[in-house]
């Protein structure tokens, strides 16, 4: 997917600072100025202007965390000034969220190319795949069928393929652009014998299948909420953001059909995120599992 905007000419105070700016220190300070200036909205993988900023500079550089911070007042060529610079001007203009900037988006230690094709990665259930989902799972070499809902990127199909040596994965998606983005993850990890992307309106495609496990980050956005989205978040694909009145437009449909396509005593785990409160109140016998600071929730629910 080529951007045709990555050599937009620079403009204003991102044009003086070709003149101003030396270091590496410089440009980061400027970075920061200038997000708190523009009031940008965090959320893709950061939380605050100073961690975005030094993400963007130092992947402009090409530097790992650990470099950039050794050279910090290192002086810096005009070429990569202005290739940082043309960077922070997109994400102040555009409010492009930065994962779309680099094409990369990370989970652990895991890179993922991502594009504005399918949702930046951010799931907790990422988080909880690198712990082997534990201690739901306490023998990861037994699970040998799994399913992912809604796969977008294949992240999260691709997680689970490394955390569970023996499984099989369905990596389901209704939107072609997506699989398109998840294939190539599949493909950087060499897991296309492990994982089967298939198009699918969730269960649609996949007939009488049961599954050991069934992961699923749905939509779960209020339409209220959509309504109100900051302008990054209006860059990703509404389909794998809106969830309804409620938030469980999706995730009722998901229910309601799990256990069909879950072996006995198989394990569906699903994040709901601010749709917590209203998944409480309608379904009271789900235990729901904490994740996070923010008050993002997974719900564990196993077949009769």
């Amino acid at each position: 997917m080529e951007d045709r905007r990555a050599a937009l000419p620079l403009e204003g105070e991102f044009r003086a600072g070709l003149e101003r700016l030396r270091t590496l220190r410089d440009l980061l300070r400027f970075a920061v100025s200038r997000f708190n200036e523009a009031r940008l909205y965090y959320g893709h993988g950061t939380d605050n202007a100073f961690d975005e900023a030094f993400y963007l500079v130092r992947h402009a550089l090409h530097l790992t965390p650990a470099q950039a911070e050794s050279l910090l007042d290192a002086r810096l060529t005009l070429s990569e000034i202005r290739t940082v610079l043309g960077l922070l001007q997109r994400r102040v203009r555009e409010r492009l969220p930065a994962a779309y900037l680099t094409r990369e988006a990370w989970i652990g230690p895991h890179r993922f190319h991502v594009d504005a094709r399918a949702l930046v990665p951010r799931s907790y259930i990422g988080h909880w795949l690198l712990g082997g989902l534990s201690p739901w799972i306490a023998q990861p070499e037994r699970i040998g069928k799994v399913l992912e809902l809604g796969t977008g990127s294949g992240c999260l199909a691709i997680l689970a393929a490394l955390a569970l040596p023996c499984a099989h994965i369905d990596a389901v998606d209704v939107s072609a652009d997506a699989l398109d983005v998840a294939r190539r993850n599949v493909g950087d990890y060499a897991l296309e014998r492990r994982i089967d992307l298939v198009q699918s309106d969730l269960f649609a495609a996949l007939k009488q299948r049961r599954y050991d496990l069934i992961l699923a980050n749905p939509p779960y956005v209020r339409s209220a909420a959509m309504a109100q989205l900051p302008p990054e978040y209006r860059h990703e694909p509404a389909l794998a953001l809106a969830g309804g009145d409620d938030g469980l437009d999706i995730v009722r449909r998901i229910l309601g059909a799990a256990r069909t396509h879950l072996v006995p005593d198989g394990l569906l785990v699903m994040e709901v995120g601010h749709a917590r409160s209203a998944m409480e109140a309608a379904y009271p016998r789900v235990h729901l599992a904490r994740a996070g600071r923010r008050g993002r929730c997974g719900i564990r629910a196993e077949s009769p």
